[in-house]
C-alpha cells in the first residue's frame, strides 16, 4: 500500500512538471474545457429559463382539462343514409346548424364538484365580440364567468393591474379588460366601452378592472364579466353555457381523467397536453439544441486536450522510456497523463461554472422587450445548481475520456524499441 501511494506521488510529481513546462499547451488546454462548460452553463440557464418562464404563465392561464362543444361541419348527408352501399358525392354541404351551448351543463358542473381528483370547476361563457371606444373598434373575445370560482382556478388576483376582482361582483354591468386589449383601446379603469356581438347585440359596460397574465395571445382580445351579463348582451337564458374549465389535484391524470369525463358527458374533453401540445414539442426540442450545442463545445474542448497530450507523449517518447527503463509499469506511466488529463479538466471546469455564472447574471440583467407577444422586461434566467454539477461532471468525464487513449498509447511504449532508435 505504502509502495503504491509512493508511485502515484511520484506519478503526481511528473505530470505537475509536465503540465508546468508546456504553459501555453495547459493554458489553451483549460481554456478549451472553460469555454465549453461556460457556454454550456449560460445556454442552459437562459433556455430552462425561458421553458421555466413561458411554461408558469402558459400553465396558470391554462385549464387541466376544458369541456366544450366541438361543433364538426363533416356529417352524413341524407344521400349517404338512402343509399349506403354507393358512391355518393355531395358538394357544398352546409354546417349543421348548431350553437355551442353545453346542454345539461349545470347539473355537469354539479357532478364535477362532487369528484374527489377535482380541485376547481368553473362554468364559462366565450363569445367573439367587438370592442367599441370612440373611433376605435377591435375584434376580441368576452368571457362570462363566476369571477371567484375563476379566481380560484387561474389565481387572477394576482394577475391584476388595476381595480380588484370583488369590484365586478358589486358592479353587475361590468367588465375587467386585458391589458393589451386596454392598452389599444386606450382604456382606463373607469371608462366605458361599447360591447358588439356577431349578431348585433350591443351593450355598453363599465371597465371596473385591467388585468395582465402576460401572454399577448390572451392580454390583447379577452375580457372578463358576469355570466348572466354575458347571457344577456347573447340574448340567451340562464342555463346558456359554453364551456366549463376543470383544475386537477393532480394535474398528470388530466389525459386519463379527461377520457373518463368525455365519454360520460358526450361533449369534448381535452386535457392540457393535448391544449399545449405546440409549447410543449417546443419545450423538448429547445432542450435538444441546447445540449447538442454544449456537447459538441465540450467534445471539441475533449480533442484539444487529446491533441495535446499526444504531442506531449510524442515529445517525451525518450523519458517514458526511461521511467519504464527504471521500473515503472504501463500503469504508472498512464496514470501521469491520466492526471494530467484531469487536473486540466477540473482546473478548467471550475474556472468555466464562473465564467458560467458571470454570462447568466450578464444576461439575466440584459433588457429585454417582449412587445405584444409576452410580458418580459427581462431575460429569465435559471440559476439551479443541478446544472453546475452537470456541467462540471460533463467537462471533467470528458477530458477523462480524452484523456484515456493517448495515457493508453503511452503504457504500450516498449523502452528498448525507443533506447535502441536513439
Amino acid at each position: 500500500m505504502g509502495a503504491r501511494f509512493t508511485s502515484f506521488k511520484l506519478s503526481l510529481s511528473i505530470a505537475r512538471v509536465h503540465l508546468f513546462s508546456k504553459p501555453k499547451q495547459t493554458i489553451i488546454a483549460m481554456l478549451g474545457v472553460t469555454f465549453g462548460i461556460g457556454m454550456f452553463i449560460a445556454l442552459i440557464g437562459l433556455m430552462t429559463g425561458l421553458n421555466d418562464f413561458t411554461e408558469e404563465i402558459t400553465m396558470t392561464s391554462s385549464p387541466d382539462i376544458h369541456i366544450y362543444h366541438d361543433i364538426t361541419e363533416k356529417r352524413s348527408s341524407i344521400l349517404e343514409t338512402v343509399n349506403p352501399q354507393g358512391i355518393n358525392v355531395v358538394h357544398h354541404q352546409k354546417p349543421k346548424n348548431e350553437t355551442a351551448k353545453l346542454r345539461g351543463a349545470a347539473r355537469m358542473v354539479e357532478v364535477l364538484r362532487q369528484d374527489a381528483r377535482i380541485y376547481g370547476v368553473a362554468p364559462m361563457i366565450t363569445s367573439q365580440v367587438f370592442y367599441n371606444y370612440g373611433p376605435a373598434q377591435l375584434n376580441g373575445q368576452i368571457q362570462g364567468v363566476e369571477i371567484l370560482e375563476e379566481d380560484k382556478l387561474f389565481d387572477l388576483k394576482a394577475k391584476m393591474k388595476d381595480g380588484r376582482l370583488e369590484d365586478l361582483l358589486a358592479f353587475h354591468e361590468g367588465i375587467i379588460m386585458g391589458s393589451g386589449l386596454a392598452r389599444k383601446l386606450n382604456i382606463k379603469k373607469g371608462d366605458r366601452v361599447v360591447i358588439t356581438t356577431p349578431q348585433g347585440f350591443t351593450r355598453t359596460l363599465k371597465v371596473v378592472g385591467i388585468f395582465q397574465i402576460g401572454i399577448g395571445a390572451v392580454d390583447n382580445v379577452r375580457s372578463y364579466a358576469n355570466m348572466s351579463m354575458v347571457q344577456t348582451i347573447l340574448q340567451q337564458d340562464k342555463s346558456y353555457i359554453t364551456d366549463i374549465n376543470i383544475k386537477l389535484k393532480d394535474r398528470h391524470t388530466s389525459k386519463v381523467v379527461a377520457k373518463e369525463l368525455q365519454t360520460k358527458f358526450v361533449y369534448k374533453a381535452e386535457d392540457w397536453e393535448t391544449a399545449n401540445a405546440t409549447f410543449l414539442t417546443g419545450v423538448t426540442i429547445r432542450n435538444i439544441i441546447t445540449y447538442a450545442v454544449s456537447f459538441t463545445l465540450l467534445v471539441v474542448a475533449g480533442f484539444g486536450i487529446y491533441n495535446i497530450l499526444n504531442m506531449t507523449i510524442y515529445n517525451k517518447m525518450k523519458d517514458i522510456a526511461i521511467l519504464k527503463a527504471m521500473g515503472f509499469a504501463g500503469m504508472d506511466v498512464r496514470s501521469i497523463f491520466m492526471i494530467q488529463s484531469l487536473v486540466i479538466g477540473l482546473l478548467g471546469g471550475l474556472l468555466g461554472l464562473l465564467v458560467g455564472f458571470t454570462l447568466s447574471s450578464l444576461i439575466a440583467q440584459a433588457p429585454f422587450d417582449g412587445g405584444d407577444v409576452i410580458s418580459l422586461d427581462h431575460f429569465p434566467v435559471n440559476f439551479k445548481l443541478k446544472y453546475y454539477i452537470t456541467g462540471i461532471v460533463f467537462g471533467v468525464t470528458t477530458t477523462a475520456i480524452a484523456g484515456y487513449m493517448p495515457s493508453r498509447k503511452a503504457a504500450k511504449v516498449d523502452p528498448i524499441e525507443i533506447l535502441r532508435g536513439q
